[in-house]
């Protein structure tokens, strides 16, 4: 009962904190974890420990998943390379130099628990995504931020569970290299499979209430299996979570969808405020252990400051570097040749190029092409040209610059990954384990309170022109709707176009045409059946307008936010219809 009573009056404190931390401007992590100190000092309050297992199995699978599912995948895909270099690299490298300084700065701590211990503090926060955007950063920055502080959650955590595995059984380079590699690769072959089981069996359940208890299960899912082949769960769970994001669009309802939204920004919510709140609860009883242990809040201070000036530093040679690069790389792209390419696809098949193909002898053990064949691979290669065409006006239209890389650099917060996983470092490490959580802890409160506070006045004083906050732009938007538009107008000329039960529609061309304009009101003469075959031809028209939108999503033309709204927005006049349908029977 006791523990039930803190639980309820934790997930009040979070909510509220949340709330009033919008309204005042401030971080909530940071409130969050101000709240927690505050109670902890309390003399009627215990000593607060909790167990590394249930950070490592119940929050940050549910957690790094829900972060997974709203992946934009068109941008991510685009910097892909570069995100990765964020994530894997530099994560490694900050790893390795963190693990050298901890290891000549205090004699107890060997190599690989500096690594460990690297590996904690490497990983940047999600809660610089959600200030760049609030400041109108080009979206491409955002994206490459809110990338990096997915990614490179996943390979923090496989580092420190190397790490931590060399700790008891000794250090080797090969093996280490080995264990990484391995517990990736089952991590991305488990997380898959599970992410697309569940889309299956997802899209099968059609209840909401079923489906919403199958999602809950999904990251855990994930999680198990791949811990037991000697894999990293929590890889798994983001592989699955990236699966179910870009799957959602094709297979759920609009009701999962929805649903989906809510539930996890909801489990985030609770989790990631828990974790700080937790780490404050626990601040009173980590400086008693330390100062049991020989070392001062002045000690892990002066560790901390040093950490985190490492952190910066490799980070900013890094992303110097990185935006170099891809500035080259943008000038030597030449649009010219796909252009011209696409150009000679069109001529050929003007000119009847695959139909009056001479015919070939068959090849032992093969097969002549059909004409169907081969225009199905210059479809395919007309689109690729078209998207790597769409790839370089993205490029074009948002170049990285150094003031750009400043932000990227500064904005690479400490946060809720770094004190999770802190709490993971194992109870035998006597002596130096509670000093090295509260390094992890002053480096991550440390970072959110300097980095938080100052990215505001930094980016006025770069003099960055504002982006849309919503990374897509009100023409943008209406290229969309427009294009959405125009299949439900073909939809509305083609004889295929059935009701729900395969029957014909019987409207007036006048009562189609005012379909078009997707109207919300019943016609004038407010006949019952016409209402109904009108609902019900709405209802058509915006299945129509989704498969639309699905074919767009592989073109790279629109933004995933722009696709994710016109989405959104058909998913509501679907659920509006329905409503009407029901009250109508």
């Amino acid at each position: 009962m006791d523990l039930l009573l803190v639980v309820l009056v934790g997930v009040v404190a979070i909510a509220v904190t949340t709330a009033l931390a919008q309204r005042l401007g401030v971080a909530g992590p940071l409130l969050l974890t101000a709240l927690g100190i505050v109670v902890s000092v309390l003399p009627f309050v215990p000593g607060f420990e909790i167990e590394p297992e249930i950070i490592l199995v119940g929050v940050l699978p549910p957690l790094l998943y829900s972060s997974a599912v709203n992946l934009p995948a068109i941008e991510f895909r685009r910097d892909f390379w570069p995100i990765s270099g964020l994530a894997v690299v530099l994560v490694l490298g900050t790893s390795l130099a963190l693990g050298l300084f901890f290891f000549l700065a205090i004699p107890e701590v060997g190599f690989p628990l500096g690594v460990a211990i690297g590996a904690i503090l490497s990983p940047t926060d999600a809660v610089a995504t959600s200030i760049v955007k609030r400041l109108g950063i080009a979206p491409r920055v955002v994206t490459m931020l809110e990338g990096e502080s997915l990614l490179n959650d996943a390979t923090a955590l496989v580092l420190l569970r190397t790490a931590i595995a060399a700790i008891a059984a000794g250090f080797a380079v090969g093996g280490a290299i080995g264990a990484f590699a391995w517990g990736v690769l089952v991590a991305l072959v488990v997380g898959a499979i599970v992410g697309w089981l569940a889309l299956r069996l997802r899209a099968w359940v059609r209840n909401s209430a079923a489906n919403t208890a199958i999602g809950f299960t999904v990251p855990f899912l994930a999680y198990l299996p791949t811990e037991h082949f000697g894999g990293s769960g929590l890889v798994a769970a983001v592989v699955a979570g990236i699966v179910t994001g870009q799957g959602a669009a094709r297979w759920f309802t609009p009701e999962q969808r929805l649903s989906d939204q809510l539930n996890w920004h909801t489990v985030e919510l609770v989790l990631e405020g828990g974790v700080f709140l937790l780490m404050g609860l626990e601040l009173k009883e980590l400086v008693e252990q330390n100062d049991e242990n020989g070392y001062t809040v002045f000690d892990a201070g002066m560790l901390a400051l040093a950490a985190f000036g490492i952190l910066m530093v490799i980070r900013a040679a890094y992303v110097s570097v990185l935006i170099w690069i891809q500035s080259r790389n943008a000038r030597n792209v030449q649009r010219e040749r796909l252009e011209l390419l696409s150009e000679r696809i069109d001529e050929f098949e003007a000119a009847g190029g695959i139909t009056r193909a001479p015919s070939r002898r068959r090849r032992r053990g093969g097969r002549q092409p059909s004409a169907q064949s081969a225009q199905r691979r210059v479809d395919s290669l007309r689109s690729r040209i078209s998207r790597s065409i769409a790839d370089l006006d993205y490029y074009q239209a948002t170049p990285l610059g150094w003031k750009h890389g400043t932000i990227i650099v500064w904005a690479g917060m400490r946060g809720v990954v770094t004190l999770a996983a802190a709490q993971t470092l194992p109870h035998t490490l006597e002596g130096v384990r509670e000093l090295l959580v509260l390094v992890a802890f002053l480096v991550a409160v440390g970072s959110l309170l300097l980095q938080g506070f100052t990215l505001p006045w930094l980016v006025r004083s770069l003099q960055i022109p504002r982006a849309d906050a919503d990374g897509a732009s009100r023409d943008e938007q209406d290229r969309l709707d427009g294009e959405l538009r125009e299949a439900a107008v073909a939809a509305l000329g083609s004889p295929a176009l059935r009701r729900p039960g395969g029957e014909p529609f019987a409207l007036d061309p006048e009562m189609m045409a005012r379909m078009v304009r997707r109207f919300s009101e019943p016609p004038d003469d407010d006949v019952a059946t016409t209402y109904r075959e009108v609902l019900e031809l709405q209802l058509v028209l915006i299945d129509v307008q989704r498969k639309r939108l699905n074919e767009l999503s592989h073109g790279g033309t629109y933004s995933t936010t722009a696709l994710r709204r016109a989405l959104a927005d058909l998913d509501a006049d679907q659920l509006s219809l329905e409503r009407r349908l029901d009250d109508d029977e």
